[in-house]
């Protein structure tokens, strides 16, 4: 019997070859200026996706990476929440479709989803693709502006991700106020940089100022331990890459690593973690170190020796971004 096909191998399907056609000169110039964007701090008000070259270029080298790291906030965020799965979704600035697909991955079922983007070619290429996942086929692609005076459907999970960033504050605010007023779970991922946490801690208290638990990566709802300007909070998720990333970069690995900040909130009760690892372990002779965020709200170092047995043999397999202790 043949094994069925993740949402993440049909993604890789529908992406490759999405540049033929297309010289590889303008492919990597379109990438240069999307990372120029990607790693920049000066908002916009113009789509920075403007037409199919973009677009195939984004996908391309973007979208694995993106979906890589929303998946894996979703983990989190679903072992905080076992018993839910989201009815709808709404997806705020979701170009091509990375977060929905993320969202099928984590909670593998059609429901209504809607996507929304100012930018017209993202929203065709992305319905495109979704072509290719009959759990996505019935997805709605609605072009909007994204900022002051966005209003959103009522639904169970909205998420946004990369899209802070490319905001005004302002526009920021609007944002994150209009998906806590539609949505009863709030997912937020920004860039893993200390620009991207800072955008993603202002929407966390935003979010617990309208009601909101948080659910993950933090186990508590308490202000973030972390101090401003000394450190971030942020994740890694490993992506495979594509013959455009090896090309753009120069590099030979098949892998690279995408690190982002994120919040996970919502309106009904969750079970958060004890504790969340916040740092990758150190892993020595007979012991391993973790950093810990803690349900008390601080930042903990947990010391876990060979003596301990079954948890010693737990905190080798641990990895960073996954709660602690194990259940």
């Amino acid at each position: 019997m043949t094994a069925p096909v993740s949402p993440a191998e049909t993604l890789r399907a529908a992406l490759a070859g999405l540049l033929d056609g297309l010289p590889p000169k303008v492919a990597a110039q379109a990438v240069d200026r999307l990372i120029a964007n990607y790693r920049g701090t000066t908002p916009t008000d113009a789509p920075i996706l403007r037409d199919r070259a973009d677009v195939a270029a984004y996908a391309a080298y973007r979208m694995p990476a993106t979906f890589e790291a929303v998946r894996s906030a979703l983990a989190a965020f679903a072992d905080a929440v076992p018993r839910w799965v989201p009815g709808s979704h709404v997806d705020v600035g979701g170009g091509t479709g990375a977060a929905t697909w993320a969202v099928n991955a984590t909670w593998p079922e059609e429901r209504p989803v809607t996507v929304l983007d100012w930018a017209d070619p993202a929203l065709a290429l992305g319905r495109e693709l979704a072509s290719r996942n009959p759990l996505l086929k019935s997805t709605e692609w609605q072009r909007a502006r994204i900022g002051a005076g966005l209003a959103l459907e009522s639904a169970d999970l909205v998420t946004v991700s990369y899209v802070l960033g490319e905001l005004t504050d302002a526009a920021r605010t609007a944002v994150v106020d209009a998906a806590a007023v539609a949505g009863q779970a709030v997912v937020i991922i920004e860039p893993g940089t200390p620009d991207g946490y800072a955008r993603v801690i202002a929407a966390r208290d935003r979010l617990i100022d309208a009601g909101f638990r948080v659910a993950a990566p933090c186990p508590h709802s308490a202000a973030c331990p972390i101090v401003p300007g000394e450190d971030w909070c942020h994740f890694s998720a490993r992506v495979s890459r594509s013959s455009l990333h090896r090309q753009v970069k120069g590099g030979s690995l098949a892998y690279e690593d995408e690190k982002f900040s994120y919040v996970a909130a919502t309106r009904f009760p969750v079970e958060p973690v004890a504790g969340r690892v916040v740092r990758r372990p150190q892993i020595r002779k007979g012991q391993v170190l973790l950093e810990l965020c803690e349900v008390e709200g601080r930042l903990a170092r947990s010391t876990v020796t060979k003596r301990q047995g079954l948890l010693y043999r737990a905190a080798r397999d641990v990895g960073w971004g996954d709660g602690w202790p194990p259940a």
